[in-house]
Parts: C-alpha cells; sequence; structure tokens
C-alpha cells in the first residue's frame, strides 16, 4: 500500500489557501486527490444559544475538534476512509448526523489557518505551505465571503475580525509560518511558475512514494 502525501495549507483567514487547493486539484487531478478542511472539525456548539455560539471565539484552537482530525489524518493514511463532520456557518453548528464519508486519494490536502498550530497535527503533514497575505487583502475577502455566503452584517464581520480574527491570528497563525517548507505570497496561485514548481515536487513526491 501507497501512504498518502500529506500537503497541509495554512494561512490567515482570506489569504487563498482554498484557491491554492483548488489549482493543485486542478494541475493534479480530482481522482488523485482528497481534500479536507479544519473548518469542518470546529466543535458542536448545538446546546447553546444562536447568541451563545455567535459569541464563540472560533479562531482559538481550543474551537476545533483537532484530535478527532488528528485520528481521521492517522486512518487516512493507513489506506481507510472516514467520516468528516459537516458544518453550517450560518448557524454556527454542526449538522446533527450527517457526515461525508472520504476515502483516501495519492494526495491528501488539508487546509485550515490553525493546522500547524498541533504538534500532533503537524508531524502528520509531510509538505507543509503557508500562503502570506497582507491583512487588508485577507480581510476584504473575508468581508465579502461573511457577507454573500453566510448572512453577516458588516457591523458584524468588523466587531468579529477586530475581537477575535485580527488578535488570534497574531498569537496563534502567524508564528506557525516558521513551519512552513514553502511560503507563497498572495496570488501565487496565479503564477504558473510557481504552481508548476509545486505541483511538479507533489508529483515527484508520489513517484517515489510508488516505488518504495
Amino acid at each position: 500500500m501507497v501512504v498518502p502525501l500529506v500537503i497541509g495549507i495554512a494561512g490567515g483567514s482570506g489569504s487563498g489557501k482554498s484557491c491554492i487547493s483548488d489549482e493543485v486539484i486542478g494541475r493534479i487531478g480530482s481522482e488523485k486527490v482528497t481534500k479536507i478542511a479544519h473548518d469542518s472539525y470546529y466543535k458542536d456548539l448545538n446546546h447553546l444559544s444562536f447568541d451563545d455560539r455567535a459569541k464563540t471565539n472560533f479562531d482559538h484552537p481550543n474551537a476545533l475538534d483537532t484530535e478527532r482530525l488528528v485520528e481521521d489524518l492517522k486512518k487516512l493514511k493507513r489506506g481507510l476512509s472516514v467520516h468528516v463532520p459537516v458544518y453550517d456557518f450560518a448557524t454556527h453548528s454542526r449538522l446533527a448526523d450527517r457526515t461525508v464519508e472520504v476515502s483516501p486519494g495519492s494526495i491528501i490536502l488539508l487546509d485550515g489557518i490553525l493546522i500547524f498550530d498541533s504538534v500532533e497535527l503537524r508531524d502528520l503533514i509531510d509538505m507543509k505551505i503557508f500562503v502570506d497575505t497582507d491583512p487588508d487583502i485577507r480581510f476584504i475577502r473575508r468581508l465579502k465571503r461573511d457577507t454573500i455566503e453566510r448572512g453577516r452584517t458588516l457591523e458584524e464581520v468588523t466587531a468579529q475580525y477586530l475581537s477575535t480574527v485580527r488578535p488570534m491570528h497574531i498569537q496563534f497563525v502567524e508564528p506557525t509560518k516558521r513551519y512552513a517548507d514553502i511560503i507563497i505570497p498572495e496570488g501565487g496561485y496565479h503564477s504558473d511558475i510557481a504552481m508548476r514548481l509545486l505541483t511538479s515536487r507533489m508529483k515527484e513526491a508520489i513517484g517515489e512514494r510508488e516505488l518504495l
């Protein structure tokens, strides 16, 4: 059995992690890539009222069930399928009794702002990529996403950014850049040369594992 290659893509909220993941999948082929988001593993807060859920600091490591993600990633690396939770960002809650079955591909793409914060999770990632994007660009992207896709108001997005997103980025996300094997600047996925270098290295790593 060939052990999947785990690629971790980290960076601040709105940095462009998903765009890079999608570009990698497009270049390598969706049949070879399994994509998992750390965001799917937000802890279940259904026991709280909506107002109390909305007050949660979702940018702190304690908001995520990283232990479950670690166990799921270990199973995927052993060639086993896992059931990933489904999280509803509009209601700040995990959908009860609903999961998505995920099977391992040759490459497992894992993205999230805090995936390099956990030592256990870090140790399972073979190639660590950090997307380094200026704060103003990240805020504008987050504002557009949260107002259009998640039904938030400008005031709500701004208040959350100032109270939790920005301070947690400074405290927890930015320091993990030192663990990255590759740092991609904002807009890096628009560079054909950068993406060719990145995906060619992934293909080489897959080939090396297949020869073992």
